[in-house]
């Protein structure tokens, strides 16, 4: 059921930040940093899908993510809801849930066998289709999804996602560039406020995260050139 009330977006960044926090989902670590899939040095590293074993959080988050996406894009905006292999495949089932709408997924790749698709479920040509994932850093891993669904005959104009790196500039631009609207309830600025109030980390670190997400890929190189 799609939720009638909602608090503003500020609210609900404040609130997703303290529940990553709460599950364990947040990762910092200046001394010994985390390889991103990029192959790129981070202080930083979320685990979305952590969300999943928490009924209660999970649930409030997907209200946020409904209603920050029908906000953004209309309430009679979409046919179809689609989730990314594998971490967007749960949180596309919980919004399709709270939409009344069918749900599809989408494969990385080929499977290599039988019918060899990409997408599975059932989707029309024409349906405009909301794609859902749990996180994006620079929008480029997106790209292939919405391709995905649109070589079927559908559209794709929208994603969304629990969490948004927030800080590469490239990140909204690439989507843009390719015809996509990006929806997110918090970044990593939410995430760091919250971590200062919380005291879970120590300020050293606090102060390393920030230097990291203020110049995110002069930091990268410096530490590759070490």
């Amino acid at each position: 059921m799609i939720p009638s009330a909602f608090p503003p977006s500020e609210e609900m960044a404040r609130l997703t930040a303290g529940m990553l926090l709460e599950v364990g989902a947040v990762h910092l670590n200046a001394e010994t940093p985390f390889t991103l899939a990029s192959g790129l040095p981070s202080p930083t590293y979320i685990d979305c899908r952590k969300l999943i074993s928490y009924p209660r959080i999970r649930s409030v988050l997907m209200d946020f993510l409904t209603v920050t996406v029908l906000r953004g894009a209309g309430f009679e905006a979409f046919d179809t809801v689609a989730g990314g292999e594998t971490a967007g495949i749960p949180f596309a089932a919980l919004v399709a849930e709270r939409m009344g709408l069918p749900m599809i997924y989408v494969r990385k790749k080929p499977k290599g066998y039988g019918r060899n698709a990409r997408i599975e479920g059932v989707m029309a040509e024409g349906d405009r289709v909301l794609l859902i994932e749990d996180l994006t850093t620079d929008g480029g891993s997106k790209l292939s999804f919405v391709d995905a669904i649109r070589d079927t005959g559908a559209t794709c104009a929208h994603t969304a996602v629990i969490f948004s790196y927030g800080i590469f500039p490239e990140t909204e631009k690439t989507l843009g560039d390719h015809g996509v609207s990006l929806h997110h309830l918090c970044t990593w600025w939410d995430v760091l406020e919250a971590a200062r109030i919380s005291r879970v980390f120590s300020e050293s670190t606090l102060a390393e995260v920030e230097s990291f997400l203020r110049a995110p890929r002069a930091w990268q190189a410096a530490r590759q050139a070490e």
